[in-house]
């Protein structure tokens, strides 16, 4: 679906500059666009891939567990159901440890593996898997990497000064999707 809808825009903008008189300068951004995001791209590949490193490294010498135990309390008090399922447990402290981080990119392969196995917990995890989801996009962020990695390769003096108001910003945004979530729950039942 969203392969459809990224063609629909492009083909509406491609559209849109010919209908205008404009397509000499649609092409000419569309080819330095696709040099820019290549550049961009390597430009965050070492932070990224340090970061990624990290967390396997901390996976490997068993930090992993150790935050699944200092996580395990409060995870069990929001995902009552999915507490009792090792698999689904893992894959959620896994993700949210990753979103601690700032690698959203790392989070996401644990991500997909706690929503499959929330699946096949049936009808009782459903308000726990629409609490991951708000959870993992709110995400709350200790240590933007991705963020300062863009911020670093766009030339930023500083690219971790953002840190406070990342903290602020995200501590807010799931206090506010866990009593949003929290209300609807109750609403709907």
């Amino acid at each position: 679906m969203l392969s459809i809808m990224l063609t629909a825009l492009c083909l509406a903008g491609i559209l849109t500059a010919l209908a205008g008189g404009r397509a000499a300068e649609a092409s000419a951004a569309l080819l330095s666009g696709g040099g820019e995001a290549i550049r961009l791209l390597l430009s965050m590949a070492p932070a990224l891939c340090l970061w990624s490193g990290m967390l396997e490294l901390l996976e490997r010498l068993g930090g992993a567990a150790r935050l699944e135990k200092l996580l395990r309390p409060a995870l069990a008090r929001l995902f009552p159901v999915s507490a009792r399922d090792g698999e689904a447990m893992a894959a959620l402290t896994e993700n949210l440890s990753a979103n601690l981080l700032g690698l959203g990119n790392a989070a996401t392969p644990a991500g997909i593996r706690a929503v499959k196995r929330m699946g096949t917990l049936g009808a009782p995890a459903a308000d726990e898997l629409c609490l991951f989801v708000v959870l993992n996009t709110a995400s709350l962020q200790l240590l933007p990497v991705t963020i300062a990695s863009v911020r670093a390769a766009a030339g930023a003096a500083a690219p971790f000064d953002i840190l406070p108001a990342v903290l602020i910003s995200s501590a807010l945004s799931v206090t506010a999707g866990l009593l949003a979530a929290g209300l609807l729950r109750r609403l709907w039942r």
